[in-house]
């Protein structure tokens, strides 16, 4: 058990103010950053943001204290994304947007890597995508991943495989990545 985590949940469970916002400060950076990541949109992981904060409060004395918090709050997190893709996924484009949507994934318009890569990443499956960023980005290990997305740590290592190589070939296919050409010997 962390003792850090539990004071302050002790604290934010007694309605310290002062230590309510130390918890948001402490773990605002990894929860916006999970959840742009996974909705691709600035507007969106702000809302959802506050809405797993909101969530965390209320379940803060539902947190089981042999696990660490931050893997709960991400769980939150994922979740929270996971039914707000759900939700978004069942609303039409329209079509004035649909359009736009297609002339800004042309490579011209998307010279910096970094947006090739985020752009990539977008295209994985959902918990391909969820995987690859809490390894990759948020540095968590793949036990924790299994934690979080409730999957064996089998799993976990299988997704972060198969989400490296759909971003090498997508990389690929656009031209940012190379073909590697192996030599028979």
């Amino acid at each position: 058990m962390n003792e850090e985590d539990a004071a302050l949940v002790r604290s934010c469970l007694e309605g310290n103010a002062e230590e309510m916002r130390a918890f948001v400060a402490r773990f605002q950076s990894s929860i916006f950053g999970l959840c742009y990541r996974m909705l691709g949109h600035r507007h969106d992981a702000e809302d959802v943001a506050q809405e797993v904060f909101v969530r965390a409060f209320r379940s803060l004395h539902q947190w089981d204290t042999s696990r660490t918090l931050k893997p709960w709050l991400l769980t939150i997190a994922a979740n929270r994304c996971r039914t707000f893709l759900s939700k978004r996924s069942k609303r039409p484009i329209p079509a004035e947007f649909a359009s736009e949507l297609a002339v800004c994934q042309s490579p011209e318009q998307l010279q910096d890597l970094g947006e090739e890569l985020q752009n990539a990443i977008n295209l994985l499956r959902e918990d391909h995508r969820t995987c690859f960023i809490l390894f990759h980005q948020e540095q968590m290990s793949c036990q924790e991943i299994g934690e979080v997305l409730e999957r064996p740590e089998g799993t976990i290592k299988t997704w972060l495989h198969r989400s490296r190589q759909e971003l090498a070939s997508t990389l690929r296919q656009r031209g940012i990545v190379p073909e590697v050409r192996h030599e028979s010997r």
